[in-house]
């Protein structure tokens, strides 16, 4: 999709359409809640007990590889890091919460918060085991772009990861987030260069794409064990 040209009045060159400028909203400290999840934002009496454990599973070196932090040592680490994140005033952090059990098994951020060009993005996800690849962690990602485009009035919303992680390419795509383009060698994280892959969601491409989450977060998507019938297809749209 590209975005349509105008004449200028005067010199006839092509220049964007008029739009409305009226800035976006900044995040809000609300409780988003869906079939499968809530995502509320980060609070360390209410989730530090369960975010801890679930933030240092057996494997938590592979699962933080391509986070910009190590996992926390310990449990003093962590409420360090914990502390530092919920009062940074350039992002706002959530906690994932599994409906099924209350308790927070994953942290997702609102970023680059650009309210008068009325852009942010999600990022510094970490979503543990007990929901990594779930109808959780997938709810939460479409609870924050459904939060940010209709209720916060953001016409872009961007992910962004390390070209090496795989994972992450994927699920942005099935997101229904389209490739942008690689920034190349634009990061040094944990002593190591980054090319870094930029995808987004834009205003008007978002109905189409709710829909296709709409249909997958279905109950009678998923048999009694919770597999699902059909794929989640969210990139499958009109490219023009």
């Amino acid at each position: 999709m590209t975005t349509p040209s105008e004449p200028e009045p005067r010199t006839g060159l092509p220049i964007g359409p008029l739009v409305d400028a009226t800035p976006a909203r900044g995040p809000m400290p609300v409780v988003l809640a869906g079939r499968y999840c809530r995502v509320e934002p980060l609070d360390g009496a209410r989730h530090a007990e369960a975010l801890f454990p679930a933030s240092t599973p057996p494997d938590a070196v592979a699962r933080f590889t391509y986070l910009s932090t190590e996992p926390p040592a310990d449990r003093a680490a962590f409420d360090d890091w914990l502390q530092h994140s919920v009062g940074d005033p350039t992002r706002a952090y959530y906690a994932v919460v599994d409906a099924s059990t209350g308790r927070a098994e994953g942290r997702q951020a609102f970023l680059r918060i650009d309210s008068p060009n009325r852009s942010i993005e999600i990022g510094d996800v970490y979503w543990g085991p007990a929901i990594a690849r779930s109808r959780v962690s997938t709810e939460a990602c479409y609870l924050f772009v459904k939060h940010a485009i209709e209720e916060l009035g953001y016409r872009r919303v961007e992910w962004k990861c390390n070209v090496l992680n795989a994972p992450s390419m994927r699920a942005s795509e099935r997101f229904g987030f389209r490739f942008e383009g690689v920034f190349r060698r634009n990061m040094i994280v944990k002593g190591r260069t980054r090319d870094t892959a930029w995808f987004s969601i834009v205003d008007d491409e978002w109905p189409q794409v709710r829909a296709a989450f709409d249909t997958w977060l279905a109950p009678e998507n998923f048999d009694d064990t919770g597999r699902q019938h059909t794929r989640l297809r969210a990139a499958d749209r009109p490219t023009g």
